[in-house]
């Protein structure tokens, strides 16, 4: 999103032109990695189930060395045979398979995830509604770190429990960017049953800054009231739904001249 925005800021002048191509350049580079190895669906997953591992050269399908061992349980009850999103991070031999609602958002604001990308991740908001809005929209991240692993993790802040602040909380304010998103992609439903279902709580609970529990339930432990950005962030969802026109202040539209989306599979070669 940045060095898209940087790219129509910039003058056309000689200094400007260098930086647009290294831009330009930097943009096909970090689109091509996050679109290919960032990107989980049903066959993708199945993909990664299969891997064999201690690939070499630039034949190499499992690129990263992932361990299919390594893939979490849930993941597999989680994704539904239509849907995807992108994954939090791709690391040597292990990848974190959680979802986290601002940056699939932003992902589809910035035009990062391709059209078909962008429509499967609102296919993966509507089949797995329950895990990801519940009953407080919108959770941050799926699913919460447990045990002990949540206090390395998360630098162990006490508010960062299971299911609680940025392990797997629900933050009202990220209301605004489903909104967008749903509007950018033509799913303006989604984001009304959200709203609605916000509303029902947020001014009778003082408009806390976030909220706890599996489905968003319980205010949050240290939740601040008459929070200013969760009152912001429903205000710009509203706005949004009543006038569509104001999602052209915070999105991008696709950059025609993108490479095309490239699928790894056994033939894929350098």
């Amino acid at each position: 999103m940045a060095l898209r925005c940087a790219l129509s800021m910039l003058k056309h002048d000689a200094e400007g032109k260098e930086c647009i191509e290294r831009i330009v350049k930097r943009l096909h580079a970090l689109s091509y990695h996050m679109r290919s190895y960032f990107w989980l669906d049903f066959q993708q997953l199945n993909d990664i189930y299969r891997y064999k591992t201690e690939e070499y050269s630039h034949t190499a399908v499992n690129k990263f060395n992932v361990i299919p061992d390594s893939i979490p349980d849930w993941v597999f009850d989680f994704m539904p045979t239509r849907g995807g999103y992108f994954i939090g991070n791709v690391s040597p031999a292990r990848m974190d398979f959680r979802w986290f609602c601002l940056g699939n958002c932003i992902a589809i604001l910035s035009s990062l995830a391709t059209p078909e990308q962008s429509m499967a991740i609102m296919d993966l908001i509507e089949s797995r509604w329950d895990e990801l809005v519940g009953e407080m929209p919108l959770k941050i991240a799926y699913p919460a770190i447990e045990s002990h692993e949540w206090r390395i993790v998360t630098g162990c802040d006490p508010k960062n429990t299971r299911w609680s602040y940025h392990n797997g909380g629900s933050w009202p304010v990220l209301l605004w960017l489903l909104t967008a998103a749903c509007i950018k992609t033509g799913r303006p439903l989604i984001a009304r049953r959200a709203i609605d279902l916000a509303e029902t709580r947020l001014l009778k609970d003082s408009w806390p800054e976030y909220y706890d529990g599996k489905l968003g339930r319980y205010i949050g432990k240290q939740a601040r009231k008459y929070q200013t950005w969760s009152i912001a962030g429903y205000l710009v969802a509203k706005m949004m739904l009543e006038d569509p026109s104001h999602l052209g202040m915070i999105s991008l539209e696709e950059d025609k001249q993108m490479k095309p989306l490239l699928k790894r599979s056994s033939s894929w070669n350098c």
